[in-house]
């Protein structure tokens, strides 16, 4: 069987783009990944997904464990299958689902115990059980499970938080053994102490992973601590290693990512944004639901080919958001989807062609004049 691997093709400053390659196919970087958590990309279908140019899907071992089951999913053929997404998917390991379960888990060194936010039903999340629930579901990129450091946290409890996650990490490596095809990735802890970040990256690439994740960041730190930390971070991990931001974010959070050198993102942004009326355009957020589009016969983005762009009006986006039909929905995640995935290329051709930094100001220009006649 191919076995995972990466490959670098271009660089321009810190930014990458190259290609991940796994049996299910090849993910080009830097890519985002669209948000599946229950086996489903929310009013999207997946070859609607794919169609925005999408190589890969985000699924969650917290929701999905709960809800169908992991082993329901593995008698029914495994996660690809299950949700008719052939290529490749990568789950996140629970830790962050479990760390926001405030009043309802109990944190020890075996793991986490908690209870079901559908029935109240008590669980044990280890690494041993999470690996094994990944397995189960047939992920092709698997995380380790970490203890998601919130935010703000004391130096102190930053680090017994990392410690942990380190020494989780060893056990997810044991647990995850050898699988052909299939890769585990490290997550990086430490908060915002750069000695705790480089403690966690050295212990890590110690253990060693097929790639490794910047975590504990966009948990409520904002986009200047988010980018001061990422200034440092990712040049801890790995070169020839494929470094994954993640729950990020916005399109400029996204921006800021790929110059300082993350390869991969996830984030629920442009799929809940669009069930809410939200469009990302080249030109800044628009917010369909405003009465000023009731009688605009424009699309929503000019240059944008989505089929909510290609075939209706701002005036038709705004009727069905307000009166909450669910092609509303569809037809908004589609073009926010698109949007990310353009973006996406746009950021690949850049550093490819050497051109970032004139991208980068490229894309900020409208904000910064603030393109409001466009919106």
């Amino acid at each position: 069987m191919e076995r995972f691997g990466f490959s670098i093709a271009a660089t321009d400053g810190k930014a990458r783009t190259g290609v991940i390659s796994t049996p299910r196919g090849e993910i080009r970087t830097p890519a985002f990944m669209p948000v599946g958590t229950a086996a489903t990309v929310k009013a999207m279908m997946p070859e609607s997904v794919r169609q925005t140019g999408a190589d890969i899907l985000l699924g969650n071992t917290y929701h999905l464990m709960l809800r169908p089951t992991a082993e329901r999913i593995d008698r029914l053929g495994g996660l690809h299958k299950f949700m008719n997404w052939e290529r490749p998917i990568l789950t996140d390991s629970g830790g962050f689902q479990v760390m926001s379960l405030t009043g309802l888990r109990k944190l020890t060194e075996q793991g986490v115990k908690f209870k079901s936010h559908i029935d109240g039903s008590t669980h044990n999340l280890t690494p041993e059980r999470s690996m094994e629930i990944q397995r189960l579901l047939g992920s092709d990129i698997v995380m380790a499970f970490d203890e998601c450091t919130p935010f703000p946290a004391e130096e102190a409890v930053a680090r017994k938080s990392m410690e942990l996650s380190m020494r989780w990490a060893q056990r997810s490596r044991d647990a995850f053994g050898d699988r052909p095809g299939h890769a585990l990735f490290g997550i990086q802890q430490g908060s915002v102490f750069p000695d705790q970040r480089a403690e966690s990256a050295e212990k890590l690439r110690a253990i060693g992973f097929d790639g490794y994740a910047v975590g504990g960041l966009a948990v409520g730190e904002g986009q200047e601590m988010m980018f001061s930390v990422l200034d440092y971070a990712p040049d801890m991990l790995p070169e020839d290693k494929p470094r994954y931001l993640m729950g990020v974010g916005k399109p400029d959070d996204i921006v800021g990512a790929v110059e300082r050198g993350i390869d991969m993102m996830d984030c629920v942004l442009p799929s809940r944004s669009g069930r809410t009326g939200q469009a990302f355009t080249r030109h800044g957020v628009v917010n369909i639901r405003n009465a000023r589009h009731q009688d605009d016969p424009r699309p929503l983005d000019e240059a944008c080919t989505c089929p909510a762009c290609r075939n209706y009006s701002r005036a038709y986006l705004h009727h069905v958001t307000r009166a909450q039909e669910i092609i509303g929905s569809m037809l908004m995640t589609w073009h926010n989807l698109h949007y990310y995935q353009e973006l996406m290329q746009g950021l690949r051709d850049a550093i490819a062609g050497g051109y970032l930094p004139s991208f980068v100001t490229a894309f900020h220009a409208p904000r910064a004049a603030g393109d409001i006649e466009r919106l």
